[in-house]
């Protein structure tokens, strides 16, 4: 008998434990992906928070990729392990998607 927290397949934009994950990681490390790459170049990490305004619009950003993908990601691997809190890893390695994807534009625009 499965767990009420175990679904085969989630609906995009279901509510669960990944998305809340995903959504959380997203948003928290879209506000400061974009000065990631700066940071590291300058050996500064006052550079992390030099641009509010685009750290703000990627964490408006990379919270809601983060809940989509999160949501999709963290309850398939939970039911192959039979586990919610593989289904929090997964929401959390979601939520990194978004975040990867922004630093790596900020990596893009520092060194073009």
């Amino acid at each position: 008998m499965k767990d009420s927290w175990q679904k085969m397949k989630p609906r995009l934009g279901e509510s669960n434990w990944g998305a809340l994950a995903g959504a959380v990681v997203g948003a928290t490390g879209g506000l400061f992906a974009a000065g990631i790459a700066p940071a590291i170049m300058a050996k500064s990490p006052a550079l992390l928070v030099r641009y509010p305004i685009i750290g703000i619009f990627c964490m408006l950003v990379g919270g809601p990729i983060g809940w989509l993908v999160g949501g999709q990601l963290g309850p398939r691997l939970g039911e192959k392990c039979d586990s919610q809190r593989a289904e929090i890893v997964g929401g959390v390695v979601g939520g990194l998607v978004p975040v990867a994807i922004i630093a790596l534009w900020g990596w893009y625009m520092k060194t073009h």
